[in-house]
């Protein structure tokens, strides 16, 4: 992989990783085209690198949010940043199962572009019909697009709904379905507040994204990868700047009901996928 490659992979990691579009069918269909055999080590390698950009992305983008949630912790009393962080650690049960018990079947769906295209479809799917719900609550003359009994909710999620983000997560494992797309419609249909889904659906996948580098990691064929320094630098800041751009544009579009549009892209994707990759 040459530095210009990783460049472009790191661009394209940065930007769908909080864009609603999927960062792993699109780093799939971009390795597809660059003719990148992706199941080589060096991949692997690749993918923790510029991984690893887009959670200091999120970290740095959410550096207060974060701080504040530490602090609260360190108390050491039931307080709002507390719960905060016990609904993350419930958001992450389904995913820790899919995890342990599902992990090889479906590593195996990553070398399918049919699953990538369906999966695309399925994102748009998702999308249109958060974007749909929260207009048609509007029409019904709601002040927010959510449920009078949500606001009660501390922090403004519950932990059922915690836990239903959790599990589209989950679901979002599968190449070509938007991990945030997945859960902030998932959210969104749920009834969380668009000015708090944003913000929860990015803080819940630090620690899954960080443990599976860690584990890709100890597998230990990382090391046998030939690519050089100057691409795997090249790959991570790209993914790092595109991040923090996407990850702050990705929070206003959330917030102003501006989804629509991604639909449309993914379905469009999704629809050339099967018909020239598959």
């Amino acid at each position: 992989m040459g530095w210009l490659e990783a460049l472009i992979l790191g661009l394209v990691q940065g930007l769908t990783e909080f864009l609603p579009v999927s960062s792993s069918g699109h780093l799939m269909i971009g390795q597809r085209l660059l003719g990148i055999d992706v199941q080589t080590g060096e991949d692997l390698l690749f993918v923790v690198v510029v991984h690893t950009a887009t959670v200091l992305a999120t970290i740095v983008v959410f550096r207060r949010q974060i701080r504040d949630l530490l602090k609260d912790l360190f108390r050491l009393r039931y307080n709002d940043g507390t719960d905060y962080l016990l609904k993350i650690g419930v958001s992450m049960i389904p995913i820790f199962i899919v995890g342990v018990f599902f992990k090889d079947q479906v590593e195996a769906l990553f070398s399918s572009m049919t699953v990538v295209g369906v999966c695309l479809l399925l994102t748009a799917l998702l999308l249109f019909l958060s974007d749909h719900y929260g207009r048609l609550k509007a029409l019904c003359g709601r002040k927010e697009d959510v449920p009078a009994a949500t606001s009660s909710a501390r922090n403004g999620i519950s932990w059922l709904q915690a836990f239903v983000i959790g599990v589209g997560q989950s679901i979002a494992v599968l190449p070509g379905l938007s991990r945030s797309g997945t859960t902030i419609s998932t959210g969104l249909l749920a009834g969380v507040q668009r000015s708090d889904v944003a913000q929860f659906s990015f803080l819940m996948v630090l620690v899954p994204i960080l443990g599976e580098a860690f584990l890709d990691v100890l597998r230990g064929d990382i090391f046998a990868s030939q690519v050089g320094v100057t691409a795997l630098l090249c790959g991570f800041a790209a993914a790092f700047v595109s991040g923090l751009f996407a990850c702050r544009v990705m929070i206003a579009l959330v917030k102003k009901a501006r989804l629509g549009w991604f639909a449309l892209y993914c379905a469009l994707a999704g629809l050339l996928t099967l018909i020239f990759l598959s």
